[in-house]
């Protein structure tokens, strides 16, 4: 399925797209030390750790550095005592954008995004305002040529209750790519046990799906969209902006 996919914006992480390498290690950091903290710190039994350390290894993050963030999670210090605080939005062209943080500082993580949305004639909303328009799901990503067949990975997931597989060609790349989707209560289930047949996924995540694309036409609009995602994404605190949107 190509064109204007649900997944159309999904991004495994979304510092892929900052030019500066270290603000992707520091938002890299905070999801291992937050992923410590929420279940064992031992990637064999935490796998949410373990998709965190795959990413990291991706962006080629230092293992010294990897080993420090885990071992960090087992103290207790302000600087990284991290919450994750999912924010609800309007941008250009009336976007919906549900922009996923992990933060120290709730209320300076609030100002700083709102008034980047101000700046671009969007608006930060209250809690629920925005999220009527997705539906909460996890997410697993296969590339299609990590995989033997569509079907194999097709039939296991639906046989372990995931509620989809797509075939997804990506706009930029030209990359097929396999995306599972699963209930958020079956995710650590879904994603354990396809990890445990299919090696590690691309990535996997929890995942604002849009249930509507909004195609954007306007050049003008399109380019004050493009630059309010790349404020939002220079923002530390920022892990991961999911939408409903594609240009045409």
């Amino acid at each position: 399925m190509a064109g204007h996919s649900q997944f159309a914006n999904i991004k495994h992480r979304k510092g892929a797209q900052d030019a500066k390498r270290a603000q992707r290690f520091t938002k890299l950091i905070r999801e291992i030390i937050v992923s410590a903290k929420q279940g064992l710190p031992d990637p064999e039994f935490n796998s949410r750790l373990r998709s965190a350390i795959i990413a990291a290894k991706k962006e080629n993050l230092p293992k010294d550095r990897i080993d420090a963030a885990i071992k960090s999670a087992t103290g207790n210090t302000q600087s990284d005592n991290y919450e994750e605080v999912v924010y609800e939005g309007y941008g250009p062209g009336n976007i919906a954008l549900m922009i996923q943080t992990l933060t120290n500082n709730r209320n300076r993580t609030a100002a700083e995004l709102r008034h980047a949305l101000s700046k671009y004639n969007g608006k930060l909303g209250e809690s629920g305002s925005v999220n009527f328009l997705f539906n909460h799901v996890g997410v697993i990503a296969y590339k299609a040529a990590c995989i033997d067949s569509f079907d194999s990975l097709f039939n296991t997931a639906i046989e372990l209750q995931a509620l989809d597989v797509e075939e997804v060609t990506q706009d930029e790349s030209q990359e097929k790519m396999y995306y599972v989707t699963c209930n958020i209560q079956d995710f650590g289930n879904v994603r354990d046990q396809l990890f445990n047949k299919f090696s590690d996924a691309e990535f996997s995540r929890l995942f604002w799906k849009p249930s509507d694309i909004l195609k954007i036409e306007d050049e003008e609009i399109q380019r004050k969209i493009s630059s309010l995602m790349d404020l939002l994404e220079n923002n530390d605190d920022v892990q991961y902006i999911d939408s409903n949107f594609t240009f045409c």
